[in-house]
Order: C-alpha cells, then sequence, then structure tokens
C-alpha cells in the first residue's frame, strides 16, 4: 500500500532586495524607539523622548516604503501563495499603529508617557510579525 502526497507548488512571490532591506529595516527602528521611550520613561531626560521622535519617522518611512512594495507585489503576483494578504494587512496596522505613536511623540515632552511607551511597544511587535510573515518563504503543503 503506497500513499502519495502532493505538494502544491510555492507561488509565492518573495520580496526583492529593496523591500527586504525596508521590511528588515523597520524592526530595529522600531526597537530603538521602545529603548528610548524605556530610557525617558526611567529617567525623564527629554533628549530620549527626541531620539524616540526621529527613531519613529525613520520607522515610518521605512514602514511606509516596504508597505507600497508589499501592495505592488500583491496586486502583480498572479497565483498568491503563503499568505501575501495576511503580511499587507501586519505592515498596515504596523504602519498605522506607528503613525498614532508618532502623533503622541509630538506632543510635549512630558506629555508623550505612558501612552507613548504603549503604542511604541505595539508597533514594535507588530513590526517584528510583519518581518516574520514577510520574510518567511516556507512553501505550503496541501493535506
Amino acid at each position: 500500500m503506497s500513499t502519495s502526497v502532493t505538494a502544491r507548488p510555492a507561488y509565492r512571490s518573495p520580496p526583492g532586495t529593496l523591500h527586504t532591506i525596508l521590511l528588515a529595516g523597520t524592526v530595529p527602528l522600531f526597537l530603538g524607539a521602545l529603548l528610548s521611550d524605556i530610557a525617558y520613561y526611567q529617567s525623564y531626560q527629554i533628549q530620549w523622548s527626541n531620539f524616540a521622535s526621529w527613531l519613529l519617522a525613520g520607522a515610518e518611512l521605512f514602514g511606509g516604503l516596504a508597505l507600497l512594495f508589499a501592495l505592488v507585489n500583491l496586486v502583480r503576483s498572479p497565483r498568491k501563495g503563503g499568505r501575501p494578504l495576511h503580511y499587507v494587512l501586519l505592515l498596515l496596522a504596523t504602519w498605522v499603529v506607528g503613525l498614532i505613536a508618532s502623533f503622541q511623540h509630538a506632543k510635549d515632552a512630558w506629555a508623550v508617557m505612558p501612552a507613548g511607551l504603549l503604542l511604541t511597544i505595539v508597533a514594535t511587535v507588530l513590526a517584528c510579525a510583519a518581518a516574520w510573515a514577510g520574510l518567511n518563504t516556507r512553501s505550503e503543503v496541501a493535506p
């Protein structure tokens, strides 16, 4: 008795080099903003809040460009495997939460905490999840 397993071909459109660099760049920028927010929360040195603001701006730039590449990749790919819509939605959620965190950090330095720290934590977790979903190149196997 022989059992035959057929695997679906992986028609996934993996991200290109620039897309990968932009996607991977969001994680350390959001992480740096999170560490700056933690340092500000512990010391109340206003410069830490400024660092977090600039790091969030860089993360938003990289994340927005990665989202643009992901949308183009989603539209252009003829056969979509590997859950590309899930990846685009994670990137969109990361960008929106990061934008709200940037608006929170635009306030007076004393008004940033604790909402700025919480928003940066959520944005960092979402950025890690989006990078994982976008850079995961495993092919799916059909049951």
